[in-house]
């Protein structure tokens, strides 16, 4: 870093961006009106994109799987890859996200902010719709990247006679965004491989929100959950697996925009869409009753972060006052996000 103030290191405890890289006039401009009238949309596309971020690579790889297998390409995907695409695009997601939005990703993740954190109702109705945009936005990019593929794909099939029996499954072109269960499983079944996944995740989403866990340090958290995504990829998805309400419907409007309702995934779109929610839910209290305990103390990890996003909010109200531009409902907004 360049141009450091060594006298701001000494003597101030909180350096902010502004002290040591200070930004062209237009950027400190936007800022103060994305603060002021702005910052919900901000937020909101901070959530679009990370889930179009998360879905872009997973799909991306998917793609690769399913259209080299119909078309009889060689090494150029397989469930590993699929795993390894959905987690990898979890770590970048959160890491791009979390310090603006949270890196919620997930409208499951966003009601048991809601049921256990007091998270405002219509901003989680603003962050579901902006995640499944995000699902959506990534579909129809993927698509239109893989469009001569994915046609040279649909072509094989007619071909072979295949095309009415394996498009809309897991191994046809739809199937790269759609998600569908496998045709011989009873649908209890997909629907217990689907609550029981789901309730894996949650609870590692609970222990990494744990602020007593020393295991889960914030720099640590994308990583975990990005691996245990990948996991549950690995080990179930073969059974039907969608985990993500934003990811499924997202995926399935684009599918049904490019196909039509024939891909709409019949009974099993809802159990797809919603047993995330409920199964998420179920483990966050879970985690709550079995494993929180309210006498341990934060880790210093957990103590910086809240330090430094305290100061942070603090330094923005600092500036709105110094302007004397900010309304007592601004000044408000901001202090409801202080804690105070």
């Amino acid at each position: 870093m360049t141009g450091i103030n060594t006298s701001q290191l000494r003597h101030d405890h909180n350096v902010h961006l502004v002290d040591v890289e200070p930004r062209p006039a237009i950027f400190r401009s936007w800022e103060r009106v994305r603060y002021r009238r702005a910052h919900w949309f901000v937020e909101c596309l901070a959530e679009m994109f990370a889930v179009f971020c998360y879905c872009y690579a997973g799909l991306g790889a998917t793609a690769a799987f399913i259209v080299g297998n119909i078309l009889r390409i060689n090494g150029v995907g397989s469930l590993l890859t699929i795993g390894v695409g959905y987690g990898l695009g979890i770590v970048v997601a959160l890491v791009v996200s979390t310090a603006t939005s949270g890196g919620h990703l997930s409208p499951a993740v966003t009601l048991v902010h809601v049921l256990f954190n007091g998270f405002p109702l219509g901003k989680a109705a603003r962050y579901i719709t902006a995640q499944i945009l995000g699902g959506f936005l990534a579909s129809l990019f993927v698509y239109w990247q893989w469009n001569t593929l994915i046609k040279e794909a649909e072509a094989a099939l007619k071909a072979g006679g295949l095309y009415n029996a394996q498009n809309f499954t897991s191994l046809g072109p739809a199937g790269i965004f759609a998600l569908y269960a496998n045709p011989a499983a009873p649908l209890g079944l997909v629907f217990l491989n689907e609550f029981v996944s789901d309730f894996f995740i949650g609870m590692v989403i609970a222990a990494c929100l744990d602020p007593t866990n020393f295991f889960t340090p914030p720099v640590a958290v994308p990583w975990i959950i990005g691996m245990s995504y990948g996991a549950m990829i690995w080990g179930f998805a073969s059974n039907g697996w969608a985990a993500n309400t934003a990811r499924d419907v997202g995926g399935r409007l684009a599918a049904i925009a490019i196909w039509g309702t024939r891909a709409s995934g019949g009974r099993y779109a809802a159990i797809a869409a919603l047993t995330n929610i409920p199964a998420t839910v179920a483990a966050y209290a879970f985690y709550e009753f079995v494993f929180k305990d309210s006498s341990r103390v934060l880790t210093v990890a957990v103590k910086e972060y809240h330090h430094g996003r305290t100061a942070h909010l603090e330094h923005r109200e600092h500036n709105l006052d110094d302007n004397g531009s900010g309304s007592d409902s601004e000044k408000s907004i901001g202090a409801e996000r202080l804690g105070k």
